[in-house]
Parts: structure tokens; C-alpha cells; sequence
């Protein structure tokens, strides 16, 4: 899966020409995104006929620390240069091949008409398994509401819009395709196995599976569905897979890198784009490194993020709700999710907090506590400015701005 990855990664270049052809050269879309694709499917065939792989160990790191630390280089630069030179050719590239996948998947489960045999209710649940409340709301699910979409919709994609009206439809767009996608993958998880049996061999305990389940279910449904080799299939479902993580990946370092330069102009000290991205990365890697060579640091902290990013869906419900209210527009569509999701995401944080106190992991439970503070300071302001009603200085500016 690195292997292909690798092979997609390192071939930029066509995308960095990609967007000088359309941003510089004014080149229609249709031919930069046919050859785009092409190249795209050609290093996914490249990758799986000729994987590349590194030695066992390099500089006395492993090969997964290896390929860590050329993402984080690849990110990093990426991060630095401007939206239209590579991020965004690259992932209009990168959203064409999601919706080619998708298709690909589709048609499988249509023509292969796959039988799903995971159980509509599980009752044979593993040890330690959480109960579905809250579990279930505060499980990332992106074609529903995310937090770090949050981010990203007023980071970058605000800033690349061609006009505010276009938001509507990106917006609604995107999260059609997240909710595909979504579909698709507990499709793959539950009618991508053979049995029961295989079914219950791979989830054995609670929190196996994962993106190795989606590869392996989907491969396995393209090759009874279309008659694609499973290899190949799990390639293609690796690789999307893997470009949503390559994006968020810069995305976030460059979003990682916008909060350090607005905290040190709070501060009075101005960051300049270079420092703030290198202390970004380091930033990072010292959480990826930081427990030790094989930099799987970050592990330590997962079991927080799915709450956190779902409290920060919440809080941007409520600066959404606060900008409504003060504008004089209806809020009740923003208020009543709102409500219902920070009550979720607040009582998943309190059943963690106890958790994390009886297996004694002092880190995770000081970090649920600081969590939980800022997530009620935050709720506290918003209630507040809430509370407040209109501002007439926005009611009319929003009315004469609608005409």
C-alpha cells in the first residue's frame, strides 16, 4: 500500500504542471483532467506491478519511520506553496479518482449483488466494547458533521471559492460525496467478506479492522463484482483511502501553521510563513516520535480525537448560530444539532475521563479535563452573545447586502 502510494506521491510534478496549465495558462478543464487521471491510474498500475520498498532499515530507522518522515517532508512543502500550485490540482485530481473509485464500487455491488454477512444486531460483542451511546455521535463521520471540515471550510476553502454563492454548492456537493463515501465503506465492511466466520476473524476485538477491512472487503467485492484481480482492487481502494489522509495531512499543517501565526499576532510577534511551518512539523514529529523510533506517538492520543473533532463540529454550530441570531435570521436549523451534539460530545468526554482514571493514563485524562474546560468556556461565550439577540448595525447591513 506504501508501495503505490509512493509511486503517486512522488509524481507532483504533473500536478504542479496541472495547475499552471489551468491557473497560469488558462487551459480548459477537460484535458488536464483526462491526462490528470490518466497518470493517476497508471502509477496505481505501476505500484502494484512494482511496489517500492525500502531496506528493513535506514540510518537505524525502520521503514515505516522512513516513510513517515517523507511525508511529513512532502507535507510540509506542499503546505508552503500556494493553494493553486499544487493543492488544488492535486486534489481536483485526487476527487476525480474518489468518484472513479466510487463508480468502480457501485457497479460491483449492482452487478455482483454481494451478500451482506455481518449481523444486523451483534450480539456476540467483544470485551471492552463501549456502549453505542455516545459512541455513535461522536464517531467521525464526515458526510454528516466534522469538526476539522470546520477548519478546512474557513482555512482554505473559503479562500479558493470563485464567488461567497458558490458555497452552497461545494459545500452540499462535498458532503454528498463523504456520504457516498461512507455508504460505500460499511458496504465493504459488512458485504466484503465471504462468511460470518471471515467477518468475525477480523473484527475480534473492539477497534480492529479499520481502513485494512475497507481495502480488503472492497478488493474482494470488485473482483466478484466486476472481475478485477483482488490485488489490483485493494490497490485502487488503498490508494483513495491513502489521498484523503495525504491531504489532511498538509491540509492540517497548513491550518496547524495559520493558528501559530494568529496566536503569535495575539501575542504581538509576528511569525512569518517558513518558521510558522517548521514549527508545525516539528511540532508533529515530536508527538509522532515522541514515544518512541517507530513514530507511532500519535496512537497515544487517538482514542481522544473522535470526540474532540465532534466538540469542535459543535463549537462551529455555534459561531454559525451566534452569526444567524446576530443577523437576525432564523437559528433554530444550527441551534437544535448544536445542542444535541455538544450534549454527546460532552458526555462521551466525561465517560472517557472515567475511563481514563481507572486505567491510571494521567496524560489522556489531564488532556480530557483541559478538553472539557475550553469545550464549556467556548459553549459559556456562545450562550452569552446568544442571549444578546440581534445587533441592529448587522440586521441592516444583512438586509441591504440581500437587496
Amino acid at each position: 500500500m506504501f508501495g503505490s502510494y509512493q509511486w503517486r506521491k512522488n509524481n507532483s510534478v504533473p500536478f504542479f504542471l496541472i495547475g499552471q496549465a489551468i491557473y497560469r495558462y488558462k487551459v480548459s478543464l477537460l484535458w488536464p483532467s483526462v491526462i490528470g487521471v490518466a497518470v493517476l491510474y497508471a502509477l496505481i498500475l505501476l505500484g502494484n506491478a512494482v511496489p517500492v520498498a525500502l531496506p528493513e532499515t535506514v540510518l537505524g530507522l525502520s521503514a515505516k519511520s522512513v516513510w513517515i518522515l517523507l511525508l511529513f517532508a512532502y507535507a510540509a512543502i506542499a503546505s508552503l506553496l500556494p493553494v493553486w500550485v499544487l493543492l488544488q490540482p492535486r486534489d481536483y485530481i485526487n476527487g476525480l479518482q474518489l468518484f472513479v473509485g466510487l463508480g468502480l464500487l457501485y457497479a460491483a455491488v449492482l452487478f455482483g449483488a454481494p451478500e451482506i454477512v455481518a449481523p444486523a444486531f451483534n450480539d456476540a460483542l467483544p470485551d471492552s466494547t463501549p456502549s453505542i451511546v455516545p459512541l455513535l455521535f461522536v464517531t467521525i463521520a464526515c458526510g454528516a458533521i466534522s469538526g476539522f471540515h470546520g477548519l478546512v471550510a474557513s482555512g482554505t476553502t473559503s479562500k479558493q471559492l470563485d464567488k461567497e454563492t458558490d458555497a452552497r454548492f461545494v459545500g452540499y456537493f462535498g458532503a454528498v460525496g463523504e456520504g457516498m463515501l461512507s455508504l460505500a465503506a460499511i458496504i465493504c465492511c459488512t458485504a466484503g467478506f465471504a462468511t460470518l466466520v471471515d467477518w468475525q476473524a477480523v473484527y475480534t476485538a473492539f477497534g480492529t479492522g479499520g481502513v485494512n477491512a475497507f481495502v480488503t472487503g472492497g478488493g474482494s467485492l470488485l473482483a466478484n463484482g466486476l472481475g478485477l484481480p483482488a490485488d489490483l482492487g485493494a490497490t485502487i481502494l488503498a490508494v483513495m483511502a491513502i489521498l484523503f489522509a495525504g491531504t489532511t495531512m498538509d491540509t492540517g499543517l497548513r491550518l496547524q501553521r495559520f493558528v501559530i501565526q494568529e496566536a503569535g499576532e495575539l501575542a504581538g510577534i509576528k511569525v512569518n510563513t517558513l518558521f510558522g511551518t517548521v514549527l508545525a512539523v516539528g511540532v508533529c514529529m515530536a508527538l509522532a516520535f515522541g514515544a518512541g523510533a517507530d513514530g507511532s506517538g500519535g496512537m497515544i492520543i487517538w482514542p481522544l480525537f473522535g470526540t474532540t473533532n465532534q466538540i469542535l463540529a459543535g463549537l462551529t454550530l455555534a459561531i454559525i448560530t451566534v452569526i444567524l441570531i446576530k443577523k437576525g435570521r432564523p437559528a433554530i436549523y444550527t441551534l437544535v444539532p448544536l445542542v444535541f451534539l455538544l450534549a454527546m460530545s460532552i458526555f462521551a468526554l466525561l465517560v472517557q475521563m472515567g475511563q481514563f482514571y481507572r486505567a491510571e493514563n494521567w496524560l489522556l485524562l489531564g488532556m480530557d479535563v483541559v478538553i472539557l474546560i475550553a469545550a464549556l468556556w467556548v459553549t459559556l461565550e456562545s450562550v452569552i452573545a446568544m442571549r444578546q439577540g440581534p445587533d441592529p448595525v448587522e440586521v441592516e447591513a444583512d438586509r441591504e447586502q440581500r437587496g
